[in-house]
């Protein structure tokens, strides 16, 4: 897994192609580099993928899976966390993303492709602070992740 701070209570997600040709909406997300903390590789990989700067605010939560690739079981763990956007504007420029879109934090589990990303998503209500008098976060949230594998 930010268009500047016009959004206040979206998430930017990234759209892909997934192996049978349909669009999946995703957290940004990418594997940690050598001599990068997890947090790094969030920010980093954030921009990569949607095209926005940001800073982590705080840790989310790790999703913990298992996959077969070449006939191998691969074991992954995502560390996701919650970002604000400091500049930069959406952008598709990567070659592994479809679409880049803000999503109201409300329609955002509605959205998202994976059961273990909607739970995050619905994790954030309580990590975002409340305006007075709103029920919608303050902040501009991006949630980003990092593979700590390699990949």
């Amino acid at each position: 897994m930010v268009d500047h701070y016009a959004h206040p209570s979206s998430v930017a997600l990234i759209g892909r192609i997934d192996r049978r040709g349909r669009l999946e909406w995703v957290l940004p997300k990418g594997h940690v580099e050598a001599g990068e903390t997890p947090e790094e590789a969030a920010v980093r990989e954030v921009s990569e993928e949607t095209g926005l700067q940001s800073r982590v605010v705080a840790p989310v939560g790790d999703i913990d899976y298992w996959f077969v690739a070449d006939n191998r079981r691969i074991h992954k763990t995502v560390h996701h966390f919650l970002l604000e956007a400091t500049g930069g504007s959406l952008s598709t420029d990567d070659v592994e993303v479809s679409e880049v879109a803000w999503v109201p934090l409300d329609e955002l589990a509605g959205r998202m492709r994976y059961a273990s990303e909607r739970r995050l998503a619905r994790r954030l209500r309580e990590l975002l602070p409340a305006s007075p008098g709103d029920t919608t976060a303050s902040t501009v949230p991006e949630p980003g992740g990092a593979r700590k594998d390699g990949s």
